[in-house]
């Protein structure tokens, strides 16, 4: 698959395991993290792109954290207990045949990213990690798993990358509004 532009009309943003318990055991850049899933889900939601959104069994990792599911528009997580989402049959359900490019934020990068990335790619879809709004509790296996990806055919991208490239130009009705989610 050739590598193209990130576009709004072929997108699907899934948001993995960001849990209170898990966030609780993050290093210090799991704020900034929060804070770009939150961008993500504010200018998917402005421009229609569909949202996945995946806990890992929450009775025992709790629910995705307030600041994230703050930004929730009519969306219900899907519980699973595999680590990668695409194995569980909610989300595979849901992932829209006519988006190309899955956009995945969230946690763990080496362990439950990694393996969806994977598996969606083995489905032909264009994979886009975006290496600001994932984390893992060691850089050393953040790291790892960035280069993993990056080897299987990923997209690694940034927050500001995918908004940017979802919005197109300047002159997008929404550009105000996102542009605001940057600053």
């Amino acid at each position: 698959m050739t590598t193209q532009l990130i576009r709004a009309t072929k997108s699907q943003l899934a948001i993995i395991d960001v849990q209170s318990k898990l966030c609780a055991v993050m290093p210090a850049e799991m704020q900034a993290v929060t804070k770009n899933i939150s961008i993500l889900l504010q200018a998917a939601h402005h421009l229609q792109v569909p949202v996945l959104v995946t806990e890992q069994y929450p009775q025992a990792l709790g629910e995705t954290v307030p600041e994230i599911a703050q930004h929730f528009v009519a969306i219900k997580p899907i519980e699973k207990m595999a680590f990668s989402a695409y194995a569980e049959p909610k989300f595979k359900a849901q992932c829209q045949r006519d988006k190309s490019q899955i956009i995945l934020a969230g946690l763990e990068t080496h362990i439950c990213v990694l393996q969806t990335a994977l598996d969606l790619i083995a489905q032909g879809k264009q994979v886009i990690v975006v290496e600001d709004a994932v984390i893992s509790r060691n850089v050393d296996n953040k790291r790892n798993a960035i280069n993993r990806l990056a080897n299987a055919g990923c997209i690694i991208a940034n927050t500001e990358s995918v908004v940017f490239e979802w919005l197109g130009h300047a002159k997008h009705e929404a550009f105000k509004e996102i542009a605001k989610l940057i600053k």
